[in-house]
């Protein structure tokens, strides 16, 4: 199997050929849950990608079948039995080929859905909740604050004055000179 790589969608390289049984073991769908949503998407993009690459190649090799299937009978009208033995083994190759693309397609269309399922529990993993932030809204939606909060509160109120304060004195101050200077 083929795993193409893409990029802002454009096909940048492939992943080396591995065998239909170990497919699953390059990206087990698994292994979304160490990832974030944006990566799980282009491992989505890229399973979708060469689910449909391995489809036309499968598909070509259709046509290669036909198109040696006609040269076996064309050879054995003329009487080259030697030529359709040879035509015989492409076919026989060409059929093992796409046995193995059977098998890759397989793979890709099980682990495709596999992956999309396990989107909404990426989501819900990138979400995060302050549980302290969370406590303090609902006690100011109940209006149930708790002592420690208001006199929080209350302390930065006096300490926002207290450097207003400060800078209306300086304020003065750097007036006074100027008016006297």
């Amino acid at each position: 199997m083929l795993l193409y790589l893409l990029r802002r969608g454009t096909i940048l390289c492939y992943a080396f050929p591995i065998m239909p049984m170990e497919a699953h073991r390059l990206q087990d769908p698994e292994t979304l849950k160490g990832i974030g949503v944006e990566d799980a998407k282009d491992l989505l993009v890229q399973y979708i990608t060469s689910l449909k690459i391995t489809e036309k190649q499968y598909a070509a090799l259709g046509e290669d079948v036909a198109k040696w299937t006609s040269r076996i009978a064309l050879a054995r009208s003329r009487g080259s039995l030697d030529l359709a033995q040879e035509a015989e083994k492409e076919v026989e190759h060409i059929t093992r080929k796409q046995g193995q693309l059977e098998g890759e397609i397989a793979a890709l269309k099980a682990q495709i859905p596999a992956l999309r399922q396990q989107f909404p529990g990426l989501a819900a993993q990138e979400r995060t909740i302050d549980p302290d932030l969370l406590e303090q809204e609902l006690l100011i939606a109940t209006g149930r604050l708790s002592v420690s909060t208001e006199q929080a509160e209350a302390e930065r109120i006096l300490q926002q004055m207290e450097q207003e304060t400060a800078a209306d004195v300086a304020l003065k101050a750097l007036k006074a000179k100027m008016n006297l200077g």
